[in-house]
């Protein structure tokens, strides 16, 4: 799920400000629908605003008048795309073409920014483009607009980031795509567009013209806390006492570490400049990107409609947070992760403690919390509370450093170790042979599930909300401090929850997610929205045909014939089983060593690590296709339980999977992510199960499989419609689109 609105975190000692913003350019009905959207996720705001309000006008007006007063703009002539249909300057929004980039060729990049590379474009250096509103192709005019020069304000601008970027610890994905942009050298860069929505410049010569979007938008951040407060300057122009904190996709860098920073240094004022900003990589849907303009993906309101809660969403998305490289959203591994970790691990810790403590006196502690007399000189509670700190510890870094995936890693390691500490208690003997035992280990486990709830609530809210209902506590009461604001509370957990208190009814936090209904979901949203809606409608015309048909007799002599189709000797030709492409062993392989076959001109003879003692020898008919030199040393695709074979008298252990176009002229190799580890085995989402130790030939299940092995139009390498994936990503092909795979 990707949203168009960009977050602002800011701190003043202990207060927080958080808002959103949605641009101008989208119509209220979306910032009503993305409201909604984000309240179902349990994201609160203190302002939730956009950029078409007064503030918006006055705050951009007022910074662009000061950089006029400064000189730090000019005028200059600039080529835009003109369209004679629609008869207007298009917006870049509006304009899509191939991407000029060389290697990336991507047919269907917008005018501002290519979706596949993220290099920013301007729209006429796009190759072949089109109006998207009537898909006729623009011609470019000279327009006269205003400038700013990036060149002039590089030297304050490098200052800026050289001590910010330390001080405020930007990730490493903004700072690589920072330098990038210096590297290249600065430019300077419009701040006008020939549009009728936005703000409007207040320049007599410009005065038909209005901000460019990049210019207008990141201000928001300013004009909606203007909209909030009047006393907006306390947030926005003291740098002494207010820290920054920006998240965001890594497309959207250039724009908050190089272009708006210019901004407000050019004004020559005291703003509150960003300190640290958290990137991401992209989170990939399935077989390929998630894209808002092409309706790939699942989106937020399609989250809501799954009937999964938002928790656990939650709970997902930042686990699989791409923070260090592109990361993968199947929905397979959406089940692993809420039925092992969310249910089995967080869950089950949780109601085993809490149901035990409200079980009736003679079984349990009738919901009341046990004194734990001693619990400090109790051997495996003080392992457990020392381990308990440590995690803490670990947890505050990287909440600190804005590494949100390590810091729920930490309070999800709290949940295991409190698992393994009941387990190695006992404490269902306890209950009977060493009563203060036994309260000292439920006592300190209360305070465990007390503790999870603290750690866990930026993550997940309305988990922890749950959770301190079943404790019988209120929300205001969650600190992991105590009055000086010191967490050494957690080197003693049995201090948590006090002894004589009554907990309330315990309830399971979390319900399995079944194979079915991922299949179920996995179908649902493969494709496009658009896919989905034409498929929508197909299903219901089939339905208003099948119903017709029920209420239409059949003659005597036709259900005679009908009858006897069905009940004939011979089977249906789609009648066999469906064989599990589980079945098949295709593991990541290394190519150690390629070298040509002595007796064969057409093959090749490669030894491949594929994570056994020893590489196995594989003969390929690959030498008309590709270049000895590019088979070495390159990770692969390897069927490894086929049946040995002798191909012109050397025997081959397996089969280097490769894809082909329609002639069969082009072939290229199936490649895994360069990341992959070399012996993992390549799964598909919805398919579980062993493979065989050797393909059955007489029930050819290779045969059967292979004719649904493809690469699709994103050039994934799948099965049907599921791409053979690893732990590191899909594997994908070069350029052959849609090609077989053998």
């Amino acid at each position: 799920m990707q949203s168009a609105g960009k977050v602002c975190t800011g701190y003043i000692k202990n207060v927080s400000l958080f808002f959103i913003q949605t641009f101008s350019c989208c119509k209220y009905r979306y910032h009503a629908i993305h409201y909604e959207v984000y309240k179902w996720f349990d994201i609160k705001f203190d302002k939730f605003g956009r950029t078409s309000s007064p503030q918006q006008t006055e705050v951009c007006q007022a910074i662009f008048q000061k950089l006029m007063e400064n000189n730090w703009l000019t005028e200059n002539t600039m080529q835009q795309l003109y369209c004679d249909t629609c008869q207007r300057f298009l917006a870049d929004r509006l304009v899509e073409g191939k991407c000029p980039t060389e290697g990336c060729n991507y047919e269907a990049a917008r005018g501002d920014q290519c979706e596949n590379c993220s290099k920013l474009l301007n729209p006429t250096e796009l190759i072949d483009p089109k109006c998207k509103v009537c898909k006729n192709t623009p011609r470019i005019r000279d327009t006269d607009h205003l400038f700013l020069e990036l060149p002039l304000l590089k030297d304050k601008l490098v200052d800026y980031i050289n001590e910010t970027s330390v001080a405020g610890m930007w990730s490493q994905n903004a700072i690589q795509a920072t330098n990038a942009w210096l590297k290249e050298g600065l430019k300077s860069r419009c701040i006008t567009r020939d549009l009728k929505w936005g703000v409007p410049v207040p320049h007599e010569k410009y005065k038909d013209k209005v901000f460019y979007v990049w210019f207008d938008a990141p201000i928001g951040y300013v004009s909606i806390t203007a909209s909030y407060t009047p006393d907006w300057e306390k947030w926005w122009k003291d740098p002494d006492n207010v820290e920054l904190f920006q998240f965001m996709g890594k497309d959207n860098v250039p724009f908050h570490t190089v272009m708006f920073p210019s901004t407000l240094l050019g004004t020559g004022e005291r703003w509150t400049m960003m300190k640290t900003i958290s990137v991401t990589e992209y989170l990939n849907y399935e077989a390929g990107k998630f894209s808002k303009s092409h309706g790939i993906g699942v989106f937020g309101n399609d989250a809501k409609d799954t009937n999964i809660p938002p928790e656990v969403w939650r709970y997902y998305l930042l686990t699989n947070r791409p923070e260090v490289s592109d990361t993968l959203f199947t929905w397979a591994d959406l089940q692993a992760k809420l039925n092992s970790e969310l249910l089995n691990n967080l869950g089950n810790f949780i109601n085993r403690v809490l149901s035990f403590v409200a079980k009736p006196a003679g079984a349990g502690y009738d919901s009341i919390i046990p004194d734990a007399p001693n619990a400090e000189s109790h051997p495996l509670t003080v392992a457990l509370a020392e381990k308990t700190n440590k995690w803490v510890e670990q947890y505050l870094e990287a909440m600190e450093k804005v590494k949100l995936k390590q810091g729920l890693k930490s309070a999800m390691a709290i949940s295991s170790d409190g698992n393994a500490y009941l387990q190695e208690s006992q404490f269902w003997k306890l209950y009977k042979e060493d009563p203060t035992s036994c309260a000292v280990v439920m006592k300190t486990s209360v305070g465990l599930v007390y503790l999870l709830a603290c750690l866990l609530e930026p993550f997940m809210p309305s988990f922890s909300n749950e959770v301190l209902r079943q404790l019988n506590l209120s929300p205001e009461s969650l600190s992991l401090c105590d009055n000086k604001g010191e967490s050494d509370k957690a080197k003693r957990p049995w201090d948590f929850v006090p002894a004589g208190h009554k907990i309330g009814k315990p309830s399971p936090l979390f319900k399995e997610l079944k194979d079915e209904e991922v299949e179920f979901f996995r179908n649902k949203f493969a494709g496009s929205q658009a896919e989905r809606s034409s498929k929508a409608r197909a299903d219901a015309d089939a339905k208003k045909v099948a119903d017709q048909l029920k209420g239409t007799k059949l003659s005597e002599g036709g259900l005679k014939k009908e009858q006897k189709k069905q009940s004939g000797g011979s089977k249906p030709k789609n009648a066999e089983v469906d064989v599990s492409v589980a079945k098949l062993d295709i593991r990541v392989g290394l190519i150690k060593k390629a070298e040509k076959h002595p007796d064969a001109d057409s093959l090749y003879v490669e030894e491949i690590d594929v994570g056994e003692e020893a590489p196995r020898t594989v003969v390929s008919g690959l030498v008309k296709f590709i270049p000895l030199e590019e088979m070495q040393n390159r990770k692969v695709c390897v069927l490894c339980n086929l049946k040995p074979v002798a191909m012109r008298g050397i025997k081959s252990h397996a089969m280097v999977l490769a894809a082909s176009n329609e002639d069969h002229s082009k072939v290229e190799l199936v490649e895994p992510p360069e990341s992959a580890a070399v012996g993992e085995r390549v799964t598909f989402a919805g398919y579980s199960g062993e493979p065989e130790a050797s393909l059955n030939a007489k029930s050819k299940t290779w045969e059967k499989l292979s004719a649904d092995l493809h690469s699709n139009g994103e050039l994934v390498a799948c099965y049907r419609d599921v791409p053979f994936t690893t732990s590191a990503g899909v594997c994908k092909v070069k350029t052959i689109g849609n090609g077989e795979i053998r």
